[in-house]
């Protein structure tokens, strides 16, 4: 489908968000790759792995809240994380 065809006044609701969030084209694209199928969007933007080894190379001591918030997980995993590589070291 071309973006010239789409009514955007017509585009079922969560189309309608997508469209308005990231452009016809883009929610077009979406459309086309996964119509049909049920999405779930993990709460986590970074993995695990990523985060744990980023998390261990940031920590200075004092920047536990900062790392939980900059990475989108809970104080007490980033502790957790923390204390696991002493006990590894």
């Amino acid at each position: 489908m071309k973006k010239s065809d789409v009514d955007v006044q017509a585009l079922q609701g969560f189309y309608k968000q997508v469209n308005d969030l990231i452009g016809t084209d883009a929610m077009l694209a979406i459309w086309e790759e996964y119509r049909g199928t049920q999405l779930t969007i993990p709460i986590h933007l970074y993995s695990r792995d990523y985060a744990r080894t980023r998390i261990r190379e940031q920590y200075d001591g004092t920047n536990t809240r900062q790392l939980a918030r900059k990475y989108q997980y809970s104080e007490k995993w980033v502790r957790q994380m923390i204390n696991q590589k002493d006990v590894e070291e």
